[in-house]
């Protein structure tokens, strides 16, 4: 039986609007086929280029004055604007503080290497935060926490001004890899002196040691173990990555979590264990301080912020653990070939201090 003309007609409207997407995207296919053979090369879809803080190249980052140039991140004012208090001369923003220069000369380890990054401080931002009140006033029966005073620190508006240029260099030294940027950050850290400031100031009628700044730690390139930990947070919250820090009460000691995989975290908390106080491995919890002392105590997690994780599969990780079993008196196959070797990589010193 012959079909009348007018059911297949609706028939084959039915069709095309059932199979409407795949015939427009077979059209498409064969267009861009059409396109490349006549201009005789296959159409390639590139990875856009970033500079270290993903930023895309010849645009403005959110970090002013800094733009993208060819993969590093470049004072750029006149394009980019000034944050607001900052008063633009040339390509560069300035602050009020930024008086008396001082220059730096930072040691981090980098692939087993000893390196050098160079960075000027200032002592009118010095003397700026060292005029601030370190009290912090409750009302309504709120009660004091630890976190509340670590926030003052590192949240500080003018600090973040002349701090931020820090990070931009770490980032510029490895503008493709996050990772190598929160290894810079962290040996950069490690290796700055550890010990307490020479100055006191009251609390409740009694001296107490006086509690620094993360950029005066810098300035200093010294400090304690809360200081480090703080200015290293810093660091590495502005690189980008998830970061907490961790304070045992019992031991009176506080380091750094960065946020990691969780079967490598410290205690199950999603974060890698990262000592400051000196030169070591990210993940080594087992490290014995002086005085015999170990982190045995469950830690109080205080959460600064939130962000990217270190991948898996890190050297770190397996290092971390063959240190363990050093340490322990476990067997290890060329014990010391691999201890003098981790030393070499990670430039680890003989003493931590926990507090």
């Amino acid at each position: 039986m012959k079909m009348p003309s007018k059911l297949k007609k609706e028939r084959m409207i039915s069709f095309l609007r059932r199979h409407e997407f795949s015939i427009s995207l077979a059209c498409f296919l064969i267009f861009l086929v059409l396109i490349a053979i006549f201009f005789g090369s296959p159409i390639v879809t590139e990875k856009l280029q970033t500079c270290g803080d993903g930023t895309f190249y010849n645009i403005c980052s959110v970090a002013k004055p800094y733009y993208c140039a060819e993969g590093s991140l470049i004072e750029k004012a006149s394009v980019c604007g000034c944050l607001e208090s900052t008063e633009r001369i040339g390509d560069s923003c300035i602050t009020d503080l930024q008086a008396e220069p001082k220059s730096l000369a930072l040691k981090y380890i980098f692939d087993g290497e000893e390196k050098t990054l160079n960075f000027t401080v200032y002592r009118g931002l010095v003397s700026h935060l060292s005029e601030l009140s370190r009290v912090i006033s409750y009302t309504n029966g709120e009660k004091p926490i630890r976190a509340d005073f670590i926030f003052k620190k590192i949240n500080e508006e003018e600090q973040r001004k002349l701090l931020l240029p820090l990070t931009i260099k770490i980032q510029n030294l490895a503008p493709n890899d996050k990772v190598e940027q929160a290894r810079i950050a962290i040996s950069l850290v490690q290796n700055m002196q550890y010990g307490f400031s020479n100055k006191t100031e009251g609390f409740f009628g009694n001296k107490v040691n006086y509690s620094r700044y993360p950029y005066e730690v810098l300035y200093e390139s010294k400090g304690i173990c809360g200081e480090k930990s703080e200015l290293l947070a810093f660091l590495l919250r502005e690189i980008g990555y998830g970061v907490v820090l961790f304070y045992n009460q019992e031991e009176n000691h506080e380091s750094l979590g960065i946020k990691c995989p969780q079967e490598e975290s410290y205690k199950g908390t999603g974060y890698c264990f990262v000592e400051t106080t000196g030169p070591s491995i990210i993940t080594d919890d087992s490290i014995e301080y002086v005085g015999g002392i170990t982190l045995d105590s469950q830690p109080e997690v205080i959460f600064i912020s939130d962000g990217e994780s270190l991948p898996g599969g890190l050297q770190e990780y397996r290092d971390a653990e063959t240190m363990k079993r050093i340490r322990q008196g476990r067997f290890v196959l060329f014990r010391d070939l691999k201890l003098e070797a981790l030393k070499e990589r990670y430039g680890l010193v003989e003493e931590y201090n926990p507090a």
